[in-house]
């Protein structure tokens, strides 16, 4: 008497057996985007904010614009500047935000042990590491831009409202606000300054996220302190300190190491051709990669805090 075998051939059962799919590269930056986005939503939210803010005082200075006579004469001017104080500080903002979220970023998975189950992913530290630079490289500047754009529009409608019956030519306003032509100004500039002469900060605060145990702003700023200081006791000089106010405001500052030399000022800004040919652009992205490097070192050795 024969017995048949319910066992099914092993041959059968690997061919039932689901193989791993392969993501993209783009696709897990994709999504690893859209989980920084989800997580830090200060990203958008306070500029959003500070926009909503903005919009308030300037409706209330724009009815008291419209009741001081004298004043009208000068309203395309006071509009004007409405228009460049809106940017600054939304600009301002993000900046704010972008230094907040780079000394965050690999600091907080490690705080929270959030880090085990990202590891756990099939996701590289190089993947983890560049997605979320790209948040205070392009991200930021990219969503102050539209909430600027956004805002301004809105204080040209709003302003044009309010003021209609004042004696002000509307239409002369919005023809000094030149307003396509500055925000093409203004996304070249924040793509530009905030993003690619902006980066060695971001990535040095990227290193010190992913070193530091405790207190990251306080390693942030006390190596370059103590350099400036050790620097002015030794040498009577501020190099340093003047690279890294050259750095901050956009390479307004001559190095004192080289008077005359070819430093950029806030009008060549806005020329790609001498923006691209700054040596200090090429010096500080090459050290930005040095700084992410290590960065990815870093979280591919340490564990969570």
């Amino acid at each position: 008497m024969t017995t048949q075998s319910n066992a099914v051939p092993e041959s059968h059962l690997q061919s039932r057996v689901a193989e791993p799919v392969a993501i993209p590269p783009l696709r897990r930056m994709y999504w690893l985007l859209r989980r920084e986005l989800y997580e830090y939503r200060t990203i958008y939210v306070v500029p959003l904010a500070a926009a909503q803010l903005f919009l308030i005082g300037f409706v209330i200075h724009t009815f008291v614009l419209r009741h001081r006579v004298p004043i009208l004469k000068s309203a395309h001017n006071e509009l004007a500047f409405s228009f460049e104080v809106s940017a600054a500080l939304i600009m301002g903002t993000a900046l704010l935000i972008g230094l907040y979220y780079s000394l965050e970023a690999l600091y907080g998975e490690r705080r929270d042990r959030s880090i085990l189950f990202w590891k756990s992913l099939p996701v590289s530290d190089l993947e983890t590491v560049l997605s979320k630079f790209i948040i205070p490289l392009i991200i930021v500047p990219l969503i102050s831009f539209a909430i600027t754009l956004v805002t301004q529009f809105m204080m040209l409608i709003l302003g044009s409202i309010i003021l209609l019956g004042s004696g002000v030519d509307i239409g002369e306003v919005w023809r000094q606000s030149a307003f396509f032509r500055t925000s093409l100004i203004f996304f070249y500039h924040i793509v530009t300054v905030h993003g690619l002469w902006y980066a060695p900060i971001y990535g040095w605060l990227f290193m010190v996220s992913a070193w530091s145990r405790r207190a990251p702003l306080l390693w942030a700023v006390l190596p370059p302190f103590v350099i400036c200081g050790v620097e002015k006791i030794a040498f009577n000089s501020t190099h340093f300190l003047t690279l890294i106010l050259q750095r901050l405001l956009g390479s307004q500052v001559q190095p004192s190491s080289s008077p005359g030399g070819a430093s950029m000022d806030m009008g060549s800004q806005l020329i790609p051709a001498h923006f691209f040919a700054e040596p200090g652009l090429w010096i500080g992205l090459a050290i930005t990669a040095i700084f992410l490097a290590i960065a990815v070192q870093l979280r591919r050795s340490r564990g969570p805090i």
